[in-house]
């Protein structure tokens, strides 16, 4: 009895003895460069975001901030470096919703959980969906595309950048909620899925405003509505789908900031402040702009409810469908 008495206090003054040295680390966090892990090639709007705010993070922080591009499986190999990464705020992961929120549902198996293993820090963007057609198509509206569609199922394709990607579950969940039926006609990209559109392969697509937004202000296609629930300030003039024929539709694409499960809360929340600090700067704020996206904000909880509502959305959606993965 004596001697369990004995471990237990040693047990219980070795964590006490911790603590004032772990509460100075996490004051003096970060203490060495950190790491910024993006699950795509470099390029895209999520990578370019994250060097924005890497670079800033840097300048405040005065430690390096590296970003490491690991793409690959549908986003699911650099997702899963950072879930098995040591807990301590000095590797993140700048993701977005195909590996943290539709993985888990497309693919029948995955080395992560997108919940269990992560810590959220906040939301980092929010890129809304344009639904856009040639234009020479007899419609101009959704309502108008809806009364088409009814009248010309043999003839109404839709184009996407891919199987499971977020063009594609938006078009789903569009023809559902729409009760009208179309031919999925999938594509490897966004670029292919233009030129089709273009063409009018296809009569409709659901893509980001970053890559479809340039193509309609350069009058190769029309925009029939913007996706989210709300009007956005770069597309001010432009309708959402839900005020247009379909209401309560909203669909977008969004990057978020994670840590490894375990990460220590003070470093969490001193990450997410110093983020929605980052975003809300000028420069930051108009790059976004300038690409149709929308800056994220918030807490961390907002993010791990956010992150739990998305992925049982597009959950239904892929069940519904009997969506499969490329």
């Amino acid at each position: 009895m004596k001697t369990r008495w004995l471990v237990g206090m040693t047990a219980a003054l070795t964590v006490l003895g911790a603590g004032p040295a772990f509460a100075q680390s996490v004051q003096d966090y970060p203490g060495k460069p950190i790491k910024m892990v993006v699950p795509y090639p470099p390029g895209g709007t999520t990578d370019i975001v994250t060097r924005l705010v890497g670079k800033h993070l840097s300048e405040s922080w005065k430690q390096p901030v590296l970003v490491e591009n690991r793409g690959g499986a549908s986003g699911m190999i650099g997702t899963e470096v950072v879930a098995k990464a040591p807990a301590d705020g000095y590797t993140l992961l700048s993701t977005g919703s195909g590996p943290h929120a539709v993985n888990i549902s497309l693919f029948p198996k995955i080395n992560y959980d997108p919940v269990k293993d992560f810590e959220p820090i906040n939301v980092m963007l929010v890129i809304p969906l344009l639904m856009v057609a040639p234009t020479n198509a007899p419609y101009s509206t959704v309502n108008e595309f809806i009364d088409w569609a009814r009248k010309n199922k043999d003839k109404a394709n839709y184009c996407s950048i891919g199987a499971g990607s977020p063009s594609h579950l938006a078009a789903e969940l569009f023809k559902s909620m729409a009760k009208v039926d179309m031919t999925h006609v999938p594509h490897k990209g966004s670029g292919p899925a233009i030129i089709d559109t273009i063409a009018g392969t296809c009569q409709v697509l659901f893509d980001s405003a970053v890559s479809s937004g340039q193509q309609v202000r350069a009058g190769k296609l029309k925009a029939l509505a913007i996706a989210t629930a709300d009007r956005v300030p770069s597309w001010k003039d432009l309708p959402t789908i839900a005020e247009s024929g379909v209401p309560g539709f909203n669909a977008y694409t969004w990057g978020a900031l994670l840590a490894p499960a375990g990460t220590p809360k003070a470093i969490v929340n001193k990450l997410n402040a110093e983020v929605v600090r980052i975003l809300a700067l000028p420069e930051v704020r108009d790059y976004l702009a300038s690409q149709g996206a929308i800056p994220g904000k918030g807490s961390p909880e907002d993010l791990a409810a956010f992150t739990q509502s998305e992925i049982a959305k597009w959950a239904k959606v892929i069940r519904d469908g009997n969506i499969k993965a490329d």
